[in-house]
């Protein structure tokens, strides 16, 4: 944890589960427990599971020239996000490269919070607030509980009155066992799942209660790196982990376009003005690769970083990868080169321990009409 400058109010109960609190983002993060994955992992897809993702940082913006600031920084156009919904987006800079992504919470007319991962969203939100009316804080207070999976709603249902009503990326200012807090119907799962912002202080008497009361039912503490598993399954990206960042072109500096990277759904349609947008739609159809899923033979997941070929020419490399005990599948996130980023494409892994044969898919492997974390009642 040397690179750590943040901390969890929860780092001792991660300790008691065998954690050792690796880096991530600046704060000590649990990306081991004393205990197989593979349950928690079947725990979120099947009941439910409960994560401390505090890493994720939190910055809240007010004023009235928030809405601008947010307008200028990222992708999404911010009238359409009302008090008390939210929206996925992403930053870029002026070469039109993704830099971060993000979720905009809008708490009041003039009122935002936008939580980030490890880019340089915080960067590229001061950038844009120069010379305006509008204050930055950034809160490592807050503190993040996610508690996803198929049944965490009937669990938060006997406590949150009007939870079945949060509609998917829509949050509520609520109070949970007598603590205030906004439960947000977001993750990284791909399930139904809800986020709990709270104070720090109040985080660990939420994690023992829910882990308590919640246990007949199924629902375990999880750790931040079964997510890796869930991820893969419901083309969840994670930076810098599948970018050019850690996958560097050949005479090139980092960066990838959003084309290239499948999240060009984030820009609201007709939107201009924003941080790269020139470039972001310059660069239409001038693809350098594609990320796209591969599907492998057998039981053997694919290395990390694992070389693709097909017909003995590397075209690509694989970024994340899990075998699902669920469905019995070996399956992984890939760059692939654009021509090999087509259903059915024949390909090759190269482990360190031997080749496995593949085939490319399109992602998501999971659920691609999204209708489990979408659902009603």
């Amino acid at each position: 944890m040397t690179a750590s400058w943040r901390f969890s109010t929860l780092a001792d109960r991660h300790r008691a589960l065998g954690s050792n609190l690796e880096d991530w983002s600046g704060m000590g993060t649990a990306w081991t427990y004393d205990k197989d994955a593979d349950e928690e992992y079947i725990a979120i897809r099947t009941k439910a599971g409960l994560m401390d993702v505090s890493g994720l940082k939190k910055v809240h913006i007010t004023g009235p020239h928030a809405s601008h600031l947010i307008d200028l920084a990222t992708t999404r156009d911010v009238e359409k996000i009302y008090p008390g919904k939210s929206a996925y987006a992403c930053m870029l800079n002026e070469a039109g490269k993704f830099t971060d992504d993000c979720i905009l919470y809008r708490t009041g007319p003039n009122s935002w919070m936008v939580v980030h991962g490890s880019g340089t969203g915080h960067e590229e939100l001061q950038r844009a607030s120069v010379g305006r009316d509008v204050s930055l804080r950034f809160d490592d207070n807050l503190h993040d509980l996610s508690l996803q999976g198929p049944t965490a709603v009937d669990y938060l249902a006997k406590h949150v009155p009007g939870i079945r009503d949060l509609n998917y990326f829509h949050h509520m200012q609520t109070q949970l066992f007598g603590f205030p807090v906004m439960i947000s119907r977001t993750g990284y799962t791909g399930e139904r799942g809800y986020e709990i912002f709270c104070r720090g202080q109040d985080a660990g008497t939420i994690w023992d209660r829910i882990l308590d009361e919640g246990k007949s039912a199924g629902i375990i503490p999880c750790r931040f790196t079964t997510l890796d598993m869930l991820r893969v399954e419901s083309y969840l990206l994670f930076y810098p982990y599948d970018n050019s960042q850690k996958y560097p072109f050949d005479n090139e500096g980092p960066g990838d376009t959003l084309w290239e990277l499948g999240l060009d759904f984030t820009v609201s349609p007709g939107k201009t003005g924003f941080r790269g947008a020139e470039e972001h739609y310059r660069l239409k159809r001038k693809e350098r690769f594609k990320i796209f899923g591969v599907l492998l033979d057998g039981k053997e997941p694919a290395d990390e970083g694992a070389p693709v070929y097909r017909d003995g020419k590397k075209v690509g490399v694989v970024t994340c990868a899990m075998y699902s005990p669920l469905v019995k599948k070996s399956m992984g996130i890939a760059r692939l080169d654009v021509d090999c980023a087509v259903k059915d494409t024949k390909l090759e892994i190269r482990n360190k321990s031997g080749s496995i044969k593949a085939t490319a898919q399109p992602l998501p492997f999971d659920d691609p009409k999204k209708t489990k974390r979408t659902a009603k009642g």
